[in-house]
């Protein structure tokens, strides 16, 4: 009887979508170096398939709940064409943060009732955008913001729709910077305020048409408590607000933070400090966030005689990072090399830099490198790598000496300039935010179909680009 060895996959590698074939990476079976050469690099690649998957798992948990659920997608986390056309497609609905992101929804393809707007700092225009375009709700941010949706419903001529959104001062093991429901973030407004900011809002119902409460903890949350504990904070609101006025809202808006793990390869993840590690590596089940804030709502419901409430309540969730994360990598090529005698530390300076990826910069965000062109190799050479900017920062380790990235990374031996390497799940608040720091033109993107068919998302800058809106 013969044995076989099974086959031995890098740890990254994900069945069906991030694979290794004649020691390439490949991405739903396309060659990452076959990207590069017809693409050139560096370049954004996206998984349409891995899209729709991230979402059908959002789907069922849903379905698991026997609630009605809504997601709302947080086009922030990337608001490309064509991957709001993927998530449109895919059945869910949509939150934007800003007027361009209002009318790429729009154009994409959002109907109006799928749309949610939130933000902090919103403009007259945005909010006549909004209000006129019928949208299902506007997030108000503080109690002055209802007084400016009023006046944008005078001057629109119609009613708007409204959430008031929540900070009740709960915290999550996510980054400080990623935390959004501590009194000391400059969200929402104050739990102490909450009631009489519903009163208020209630004044004018001509105007102002009042659906429901929000709250987002935050980005990245690796644990259900926080979501439960600010689900029950909105559910008192609601319970008393009903009590005092006879109002009944129709949605509780649990916002975003359903994590991504990012250490599936864990070949680096002792070299993170442990909290790190416990956020980066979060395995939370959106079913689970969702079963746990029901069941604090459904405890709280039987002791108010409050069940006939909580029947009616839609809930909201606004995923970002969970849909798109690991539905995109970055492909970078190393264009010099050098050693350092006295450290003896072989540096690797690439083509990416934190104008393409500014959360390993902001944040010192962990994104698992690869090389694409030997996926099968084994990892066991340390070097110190970098972007191409005129910026020491541009690292990809804490150059500050804080232990928030691993200080070298960990590739196959004898890396050589043109090897191709790749920045795993890094398809969320990349593309988003790249900017054209040392006139640099800005990468092309592409779409891997579910058929293996590469579509071109986003074409490469020239140096035209670079000029089209300076005066001079």
């Amino acid at each position: 009887m013969t044995s076989q060895l099974a086959v031995r996959h890098p740890a990254w590698t994900i069945p069906g979508y991030l694979e290794t074939r004649e020691n390439h990476l490949t991405i739903n079976g396309v060659d990452a170096l076959t990207l590069v050469r017809e693409y050139d690099s560096p370049l954004y690649v996206f998984s349409e398939p891995r899209i729709r998957s991230n979402i059908e798992r959002l789907k069922r948990a849903g379905r698991l709940v026997n609630r009605p659920v809504r997601f709302c997608y947080a086009s922030k986390a990337n608001s490309n064409m064509r991957v709001l056309k993927t998530v449109r497609a895919s059945g869910i609905d949509i939150e934007v943060n800003s007027g361009g992101e209002l009318f790429k929804a729009l154009r994409v393809g959002f109907r109006p009732h799928q749309i949610i707007f939130n933000g902090t700092s919103k403009t007259d225009a945005e909010l006549d955008e909004a209000v006129g375009a019928g949208i299902y709700s506007i997030n108000v941010d503080s109690i002055y913001e209802i007084e400016l949706v009023e006046k944008a419903a005078q001057r629109v001529g119609k009613r708007a729709n409204i959430a008031l959104r929540l900070t009740p001062e709960i915290g999550t093991r996510s980054h400080l910077g990623l935390q959004t429901a501590l009194l000391t973030s400059k969200f929402g407004i104050s739990y102490s305020d909450v009631l009489d900011a519903f009163r208020r809002a209630l004044l004018h119902p001509e105007l102002l048409h009042v659906s429901g409460i929000h709250i987002h903890v935050g980005s990245q949350t690796p644990d259900v408590e926080p979501f439960a504990e600010a689900f029950k904070a909105m559910w008192e609101h609601l319970v008393t607000l009903h009590r005092e006025t006879g109002h009944a809202l129709e949605h509780i808006n649990l916002g975003g933070g359903i994590p991504v793990n990012y250490l599936r390869d864990k070949s680096m993840a002792d070299q993170l400090p442990e909290h790190e590690r416990d956020m980066l590596g979060a395995e939370l089940e959106p079913s689970e966030v969702l079963s746990a804030a029901l069941n604090v709502a459904r405890e709280s419901a039987r002791a108010a005689s409050a069940e006939h409430l909580l029947d009616r309540v839609t809930i909201l969730l606004e995923p970002g990072r969970s849909i798109i994360a690991d539905a995109g990598l970055v492909l970078t090529t190393v264009r010099n090399i050098k050693r350092r005698p006295e450290t003896n530390d072989v540096w690797l300076l690439t083509d990416a830099g934190y104008n393409l990826l500014l959360s390993m910069n902001n944040y010192k965000w962990y994104y698992h490198l690869v090389s694409a062109s030997r996926a099968e190799a084994t990892s066991d050479t340390d070097y110190k790598v970098a972007g191409p900017l005129c910026d020491s920062g541009d690292v990809y380790f804490d150059i500050e000496r804080e232990g928030r990235l691993p200080d070298y990374r960990s590739l196959p031996a004898a890396v050589q300039p043109g090897e191709v390497l790749a920045l795993l799940n890094s398809g969320a608040y990349s593309l988003a935010q790249m900017f054209h720091y040392n006139g640099r033109p800005l990468p092309a993107a592409v779409m891997v179909r579910e058929d293996g068919k590469v579509d071109l998302i986003r074409r490469r800058d020239t140096y035209e680009d670079l000029v089209t809106n300076d005066v001079w």
